[in-house]
Order: structure tokens, then C-alpha cells, then sequence
């Protein structure tokens, strides 16, 4: 297929000279520093959010509180990894090119990029990241979509990808993550509700002990029966507003 409009009247041009103009006017220090950060730092940066905020979600008062934001963790980076490979048949339909092929003047950051550039594979991981943490932590999850919007800027200041590819892999991350989420959550929270019942594998899920995570079973089943729920009730307390 025909790649996306790369004249030069095209708006995304426009943009992506004015912003990749930036680099030609900054001292090498700095460019050198965006081109580390925006292929490797901040992606790095958002794993390192990741592993914090499922530090400090473990810490929850009940395993079931606990699991459920560990599955919303955990679900972050297996929605980058979905919305990557739900990328690949898009840049093979596209065939959109890099920008420097087909426009003078730009200042190339990073060499040795030779595959298609819509959609940004690297605003695609970012803002998914950002979009899971989100679900799993408001807090959390806004500091991880500043940093996606931060790495998509890069990307264009390198000259690596035009506006519209940072914007369609911010689209595209944010709708893998957000989309399926019911569906992973259905079947990522009863999993770590099990490893949290387990010996020290239950550590990556709740802070609590293993005899705490057992005993809550026979507590939370008297407390059901009591209240009169019945299944009703039981469903009632599996809902959890993992954006707390």
C-alpha cells in the first residue's frame, strides 16, 4: 500500500520540520542526551515505574485488594507487548517511510533505522505502559503518560517518525490497554489471587503472609453468609475501582 502524504505541504511535514528544527539550534550535549532518552530512557524509566507501582500495590490491606491491583499492574506490560505486535501488520500495510528518506534538511539523531515508521513502535510501548499503569494507579499512571508524551516528542526531535506516527501509537496503545482490560483483569486477578495463596511465590502478589491469604477464606465466606448476599454479594465484592 501507499504510504501516508510525505509532501511538503502536508501539515505532519510542517511539524515535524519545526520540531525536528530544534535539534539543529540545541549544543551536541543536549541532542546526544535526547537521542539516549528517547530510544532507551524513558522506556526504561516506565519499566522502572512499573516495577514501583507493583512494589507498592503488594502492600494492600487484603489479598484480594492486592491481587486485583497486582493484575492491573501486570497487565501493563503485557499490553505493550500486544499493542507491538498488533503494530506489525499496520506498518506492513502502510509501508509509510522515515522521514530523513524522503525529506532534506532534517536532523538525523539516531542512525540505522530501516523499517517502516507508522505506527511509532516506540510511542506504541509508551503510552500503553502509561494507559496500564492507569487502570492499576491514577497517580501512577499519569506520571507514565507524561513520560509517553515525552517520548513521543523525542521521536519526532530525533527525526526518526513523523507527528501523525507518535499520535497513531499513542491511539493504538491506549486502546489495546484500555479495551481489553476487562478481559485480561477477568483472567489475570483470579491467577494472582492463586500465587498469592501460595509460599513464597505469594510475595510477588501480597506483602501479607501466606496464613493470612488462607485465612481469609473461611472469614470472607462467613462474612457473606451472614450478611445474607448470598451469590449476589459475592459478586459485589470482586468489583474493584483499580484506578484508586
Amino acid at each position: 500500500m501507499a504510504g501516508l502524504d510525505t509532501t511538503g505541504s502536508n501539515p505532519d511535514v510542517s511539524l515535524l520540520y519545526d520540531i525536528n528544527g530544534l535539534a539543529g539550534d540545541s549544543p551536541d550535549w543536549l541532542t546526544g542526551s535526547v537521542a539516549f532518552v528517547g530510544e532507551y530512557g524513558l522506556l526504561l524509566a516506565l519499566v522502572l515505574l512499573v516495577i514501583w507501582c507493583w512494589w507498592g500495590q503488594r502492600k494492600r490491606a487484603t489479598l484480594d485488594d492486592a491481587a486485583s491491583s497486582v493484575a492491573a499492574v501486570v497487565w501493563a506490560p503485557l499490553a505493550a507487548g500486544l499493542a507491538v505486535l498488533v503494530n506489525v501488520p499496520i506498518r506492513g500495510f502502510v509501508e509509510r517511510r522515515r522521514p530523513f528518506k524522503d525529506h532534506d534538511g532534517l536532523e538525523l539523531l539516531v542512525h540505522g533505522k530501516t523499517d517502516f515508521s507508522f505506527v511509532s513502535d516506540h510511542a506504541t510501548l509508551a503510552m500503553a505502559l502509561g494507559v496500564g499503569l492507569f487502570v492499576a494507579n491514577r497517580k501512577f499512571g499519569l506520571v507514565g503518560i507524561a513520560l509517553a508524551l515525552l517520548e513521543g516528542f523525542c521521536r519526532v526531535f530525533m527525526g526518526v517518525h513523523y507527528p501523525t506516527d507518535v499520535v497513531g501509537g499513542f491511539a493504538l496503545g491506549t486502546a489495546v490497554a484500555l479495551l481489553l482490560s476487562p478481559l485480561a483483569m477477568a483472567v489475570l486477578t483470579p491467577v494472582a489471587k492463586a500465587v498469592g495463596r501460595t509460599g513464597r511465590g505469594g510475595r510477588l502478589v501480597w506483602a501479607g503472609s501466606r496464613d493470612e491469604a488462607v485465612a481469609e477464606l473461611p472469614r470472607r465466606s462467613a462474612s457473606e453468609s451472614e450478611s445474607g448476599a448470598g451469590a449476589g454479594a459475592g459478586a459485589g465484592s470482586d468489583e474493584r475501582d483499580l484506578a484508586a
